[in-house]
């Protein structure tokens, strides 16, 4: 493929420029309605006569020598991305949607005085247009498009920014589609998004999942311990709120007899935001009935490693920033417990005095909004351990206060068959062995409720309903959630907001 022409070069337009610049274009925008018919649609016609598309011209004829001609002639369409009008030859780069380019030649000889004119009057950079000509490779080899006949799709009202610097990461995340049309690795991240969930849900049905569906407004949040958002309904005149997760509802369709289900779904907590965090999510909840904590772990890891595949051909992917990771191999398990006390010096077990470990806590200047004993060993466990794991690694059994969805441990007193799986430092994504007794899921739900009761916002309300399903009956299950966006970080080295098309920004 040859290399399209470089994009123009100018300075970033100022608030009065664009001001005037949008009253130039917006003048020519009536001179186009004025001048068609009411089928041609002026500004903004109903359609052009696409016959074929960039991509398809630069796969068919990209191997055309300088100055050669094809006899073929194509109907195509793109926003332009670069215009030059010299005297009797006009050039324009147009871009499709993935990015590709080609060259788009107007000259006299081809379209004729008047047609030129209207050419350097009316079209401008950002116009999506449709031309239509000879397929020829110009005298300097860049696969061009001899124009004979040529429309305004699409008139751009405001000027594109300027191509050829770098937009801020502001303008990035709140002018996305700015960004799609400037920056190949934005394109590129949409791509990957694609792929990744594409192949999430091939590898389940591989496996025999179902993919269902469940309520985004629910009467009670739960299925995790987060601050939901509350909204109002008016027609049954009752308080809802956006779900925090679809756990609790995955888990009726198990009980109902669908033994592997999965939901990739939108998520809603009302917390802080930062790198890894983002108040709406997308989120991936898989339940196997006759799994355990095990082998929702072996799925997680097969899941994973078969999503970058799909974007990057290899176990080993290569990030935004050039760092090559390795997803690849049996990844490593360890212990809460045991890693916190190998990196404290002393062990550390779910009998451990409070007052030791608010000690500890103290020491090291580490706050704990409620304190209790699962919360003191997570939050030590993070200020100790979490910051030296580099490689995939599945950090197993979990205090039970802070785990109340989750079966207890076979055979360790105090802790649950729970797992979350750190890459690249961050959280990923947690598994369980979940709990299918009802008599102490209710015990659990009446502990939860005496913290919320004591302040802490994320703790879990008694749900009569979910128990109550529970009481017909619930297989031994293993279950997992991962976020898909922070699957994308792992995968392509960027930060959450790059990995979401359209964050929630201020």
């Amino acid at each position: 493929m040859t290399q399209a022409p470089p994009v123009a070069e100018a300075t970033e337009p100022t608030a009065e420029e664009i001001f005037e610049q949008k009253a130039v274009r917006l003048a020519k925008r009536e001179r186009l309605i004025a001048s068609a018919s009411d089928a041609a649609g002026g500004a903004y016609p109903v359609s052009v006569p696409v016959t074929t598309t960039i991509p398809e011209v630069r796969a068919k004829f990209g191997h055309l020598e300088a100055d050669e001609t094809t006899g073929e002639t194509v109907g195509i369409a793109g926003r332009i991305v670069f215009l030059r009008n010299t005297g009797k030859l006009c050039f324009a780069t147009l871009q499709s949607g993935d990015g590709s380019r080609i060259q788009a030649m107007v000259s006299l000889a081809e379209v004729g005085a008047e047609s030129l004119a209207e050419w350097k009057e009316l079209v401008d950079l950002g116009d999506h247009l449709f031309v239509s000509g000879e397929v020829i490779s110009s005298r300097r080899g860049e696969l061009s498009v001899m124009v004979n006949e040529w429309t305004i799709a699409s008139k751009a009202i405001l000027p594109l920014p300027n191509l050829h610097n770098e937009l801020s990461e502001e303008s990035r995340v709140r002018s996305r589609y700015l960004d799609l049309i400037a920056r190949e690795q934005a394109r590129q991240n949409v791509i990957q998004r694609s792929k990744a969930v594409s192949s999430l849900r091939a590898t389940f049905t591989e496996r025999g999942f179902l993919e269902i569906e469940t309520p985004m407004l629910q009467v009670m949040h739960g299925g995790a311990s987060a601050r939901p958002f509350k909204t109002h309904s008016n027609a049954f005149d009752t308080e809802l709120f956006l779900r925090i997760a679809p756990e609790l509802y995955l888990k009726r369709a198990v009980v109902g007899g669908i033994d592997r289900v999965f939901e990739i779904n939108r998520n809603f907590r009302n917390e802080g935001a930062d790198s890894t965090h983002s108040p709406e999510f997308a989120m991936l909840e898989a339940y196997e009935a006759y799994g355990d904590y095990n082998s929702i772990a072996d799925l997680t890891q097969t899941l994973i490693q078969d999503a970058a595949m799909a974007v990057a051909g290899s176990h080993t992917v290569t990030w935004a920033d050039g760092t090559e990771y390795n997803l690849g191999g049996t990844w490593a398990r360890i212990s809460m417990f045991e890693s916190l006390s190998e990196a404290v010096g002393t062990k550390i077990t779910p009998e451990t005095p409070l007052d030791e470990l608010k000690a500890l806590a103290d020491r090291e200047g580490i706050v704990v909004p409620h304190p209790i004993h699962g919360k003191y060993i997570e939050e030590l466990w993070e200020h100790f351990v979490k910051g030296g794991l580099v490689a995939p690694t599945f950090v197993m059994d979990f205090p039970v206060d802070t785990s109340p969805l989750v079966r207890a441990h076979r055979s360790k007193s105090g802790v649950v068959e729970k797992w979350d799986l750190y890459i690249r430092g961050f959280e990923l994504a947690t598994g369980y062995s979940e709990l299918v007794d009802p008599v102490v899921q209710r015990e659990r739900f009446v502990e939860q409720a005496r913290l919320a009761a004591g302040g802490d916002v994320e703790a879990m309300r008694l749900d009569e309903e979910f128990l109550r399903a529970l009481e017909h009956g619930m297989p031994p299950t293993g279950g997992m959630g991962m976020g898909i966006d922070r699957l994308l970080m792992a995968l392509t080295g960027l930060g959450i907001r790059e990995t979401i098309l359209f964050p929630l920004v201020k």
